[in-house]
């Protein structure tokens, strides 16, 4: 197959193993896949340690990210498309207010509690150190790089044209 840019270079199975030589055949969904998985791992396993799930750490924030405070209905609409599941971020916000972590206010809004955002704050902390580690030998111009490559890969196959949009 001919690229756009006049280039061809040949589809090669995915291979842990693949030499840097070897690389520009490798298929990017594997290598995107395996390093999702690697990462939310590693991430999921540091939170677990301190008895928090990555999703908590969503609501969290997202409740943080006021004003005005949001409903429960609004986090789970705006979270459900990163969850396991349709009913996970409800079910985490009923985590959370049994924690004491959130409370809601008269109008049904979502509030963190001082024990809610001191949580935030360290999980915060937390992803920091997790990123440090995820980041280890890699400049912030080859992330950088690495990004925009994989968001113009996806402005390619969803048609977009403004990559910087996505």
């Amino acid at each position: 197959m001919e690229s756009l840019t006049g280039s061809t270079t040949d589809q090669a199975p995915a291979n842990p193993a693949a030499t840097d030589g070897m690389l520009a055949a490798q298929p990017v969904g594997y290598w995107c896949g395996l390093t999702q998985t690697a990462v939310t791992r590693h991430l999921r396993d540091a939170m677990a340690r301190i008895d928090v799930t990555q999703p908590q750490y969503w609501v969290l924030n997202r409740v943080n990210g006021g004003p005005p405070a949001p409903s429960r209905e609004e986090v789970v609409a705006q979270l459900t498309h990163l969850a396991d599941g349709p009913h996970e971020i409800a079910r985490v916000v009923d985590q959370l207010l049994h924690r004491e972590w959130l409370r809601i206010d008269d109008g049904q809004r979502l509030h963190l509690t001082d024990a809610g955002e001191a949580a935030r704050v360290r999980l915060r902390e937390l992803a920091t150190e997790v990123r440090a580690v995820v980041h280890q030998g890699i400049t912030d111009e080859e992330y950088v790089a690495a990004l925009k490559v994989l968001r113009r890969m996806v402005a390619n196959v969803e048609g977009n044209e403004t990559p910087g949009a996505l």
